[in-house]
């Protein structure tokens, strides 16, 4: 792979964002109306109920999570979606890149992106309710990584199917997170679940993220092994969504829809 392509790649989505005002203001945007919907939602459980000693901390932590991995996978899909819109989906294509480029370039820019926005709620969920997802201490970061990888593999998938089907596919690039957000037991434990669905939750890595946040933000209690796994399916599916993407480049280039889609 050519590293200065690459950087050259990420730049340009870098200069998008920096030269239009509504991007940044919709990369911050939503994740502070996230942050305060829920902090208030989380302070009134706290008032009234006593389920949870730390349900602001708990359930604020898991819209912060899941709005990170939200923002991975939906600025995957837009930087794919404004190269269609912006008419510049054929140069890519034609241009001496190779695909791999283009999905490190993609991937690199789309952690940017969601930083911007992940920055941001985390100083306000302090600030507003004195709750840092920092508490969950050094596995944060393995969470975070599985979190992201798994976001821009949901990423993959939406910009492949993108390719197969065409423009007329973005609509799924909106509600595919909310598709898997009831298995995913981001706001309440596996046990909810019926047992036929916590098998098929179990083949997901937000089931065991989640599980572990709460497991540390509740019973500072922390499973390594439960990380691991996370981490690895969310890496088995990346890789999943990398061989899909090359299949449905490869079947749009010989149907000659390629050219079509920018237009």
């Amino acid at each position: 792979m050519d590293l200065n392509k690459i950087y050259a790649l990420s730049l340009r989505h870098l200069y998008l964002i920096k030269g239009s005002f509504p991007r940044i203001l919709d990369l911050i945007y939503w994740p502070t109306v996230q942050i305060i919907l829920w902090g208030f939602i989380s302070k009134f459980f706290t008032l009234n109920s006593s389920f949870y000693e730390n349900t602001v901390g708990v359930i604020l932590s898991a819209a912060i999570l899941y709005d990170f991995l939200f923002r991975a996978s939906i600025s995957y899909n837009m930087m794919f979606l404004e190269e269609i819109w912006s008419r510049n989906f054929t140069n890519l294509f034609i241009a001496p890149i190779k695909l791999s480029e283009i999905i490190a370039a993609l991937t690199i820019t789309a952690i940017l992106r969601t930083l911007i926005g992940l920055i941001p709620a985390a100083l306000l969920a302090t600030q507003l309710f004195d709750v840092s997802i920092f508490k969950i201490g050094a596995p944060l970061i393995f969470l975070l990584v599985s979190l992201y990888v798994f976001g821009v593999t949901l990423g993959l998938l939406v910009t492949a199917g993108l390719i197969r089907f065409g423009p007329s596919f973005e609509n799924i690039a909106w509600a595919s997170l909310f598709f898997l957000a009831p298995l995913g037991c981001i706001y309440y434990p596996i046990e909810i679940l019926p047992t036929w669905l916590q098998i098929i939750a179990k083949l997901l890595p937000l089931v065991h993220i989640f599980e572990e946040m709460r497991s540390i933000l509740i019973y500072d209690i922390i499973n390594y092994p439960r990380i691991l796994k996370a981490i690895f399916i969310s890496f088995l599916y990346f890789m999943i969504g990398v061989i899909i993407f090359y299949l449905s480049y490869d079947g749009a280039k010989k149907r000659g829809t390629l050219m079509n889609m920018g237009e």
